[in-house]
C-alpha cells in the first residue's frame, strides 16, 4: 500500500494519506517479514490472522484487529482462507492511536464504516462525505481500549520451545509437568517463567491459543466437534462451554455472525 510521494515534506491531507483494501488470502498463504513507515490496522472479516510482532503474537477474537505503529516489524500468519480489511494510515495522523502494538476493538459505528467503504469499493477517501467518514473511522480507533497482546510470547529458551511446540500443535494436552521433563526443567520453573514473561498461568495461555485456533477452524466451516476434538477438548461440551464463557456465544452462533458478515461484504 503506497502513500503520497511526498509524504513527510507536507502536512498530510486526508485523502492521499489513508487507505483501506480488503485483502483476500488462499489457504496456506505465507509471508514475509514487513514493515511500514506508516500505521496500519489489521481487521480480520472472515479467518483470522495473526501477527508476530518482536516476540509477542496478536490474534484478534471477533469484533477486533489488530493495530501496528508506523515502522513496526511484523510477520503475518493465516491457517485458512482469510478475508480482511488492512486500514494504511500516515504516520502524522497516528499521534491519537497507541504507541505499541496492541488489539483493538471495532465497534458497530467502525464495523459500518469498514462495511460501507468496501461496499462502494473506496480505496482513498475523495468526496467530503468519505474525508469525514474516515476521519470518524479513525476516531473510533483511538477512543478503543488497547489489549498489549492477545498471544504473548517468551523469549526464554526453554518456555518458548514448549510454546512454539504448541503453536504447531494446539491440541497438545500434556500437563506442565510433562512438558517440564520435555524441556530438562521442573514445573515449578516453568509456571514462574510462564507468570513473569506471559502475564497468565500456562492453562490461560493455551486456552487463548486454542480459542485464536477456534476462530480460524470455525470460520473455515469445521464442525464444533472436529474443532474440539482437533484441540485436544475431551469432549465436544467442554469445549463449548470455554468457547462461551470466553466470547459470550456459542461456536454456532459465532460460526453464524462470520457467515454473515462475508455475505454482507
Amino acid at each position: 500500500m503506497t502513500m503520497g510521494s511526498d509524504t513527510g515534506q507536507r502536512t498530510p491531507s486526508l485523502p492521499d494519506s489513508v487507505t483501506v483494501k480488503v485483502v483476500q488470502l488462499p489457504e496456506g498463504a505465507d509471508f514475509p517479514i514487513e514493515q511500514h513507515p506508516w500505521g496500519q490496522f489489521v481487521y480480520p472479516r472472515a479467518g483470522v490472522i495473526e501477527l508476530t510482532v518482536k516476540s509477542n503474537r496478536y490474534a484478534a477474537p471477533p469484533d477486533f484487529g489488530v493495530w501496528l505503529p508506523p515502522g513496526t516489524e511484523h510477520v503475518a500468519r493465516a491457517d485458512g482462507e482469510t478475508s480482511y480489511f488492512v486500514l494504511d494510515i500516515d504516520a502524522d495522523l497516528c499521534t491519537r492511536l497507541p504507541q505499541r502494538a496492541s488489539v483493538l476493538s471495532v465497534g458497530a459505528i467502525a464495523k459500518a464504516i469498514f462495511l460501507d467503504l468496501q461496499k462502494r469499493q473506496v480505496r482513498k477517501p475523495q468526496s467530503p462525505e468519505d474525508v469525514r467518514l474516515m476521519e470518524v473511522l479513525i476516531d473510533q480507533l483511538s477512543v478503543s481500549a488497547p489489549v498489549d497482546s492477545f498471544l504473548p510470547m517468551s523469549s526464554d529458551a526453554a518456555l518458548r520451545k514448549v510454546l512454539e511446540a504448541l503453536c504447531k500443535n494446539p491440541g497438545d494436552s500434556r500437563t506442565l509437568v510433562e512438558w517440564a521433563r520435555y524441556v530438562h526443567s521442573t514445573e515449578r520453573t516453568l509456571a514462574r517463567r510462564c507468570t513473569r514473561d506471559l502475564g497468565m498461568t500456562f492453562l490461560e495461555w493455551r486456552q487463548r491459543l486454542r480459542l485464536s485456533r477456534a476462530f480460524a477452524m470455525l470460520a473455515d466451516g469445521l464442525a464444533v466437534q472436529v474443532v474440539a476434538q482437533k484441540l485436544g477438548y475431551g469432549t465436544t461440551s467442554a469445549f463449548i462451554a470455554m468457547f462461551q464463557k470466553t466470547i459470550g456465544t456459542t461456536p454456532n452462533a459465532f460460526r453464524a455472525q462470520v457467515r454473515d458478515s462475508a455475505e454482507l461484504g
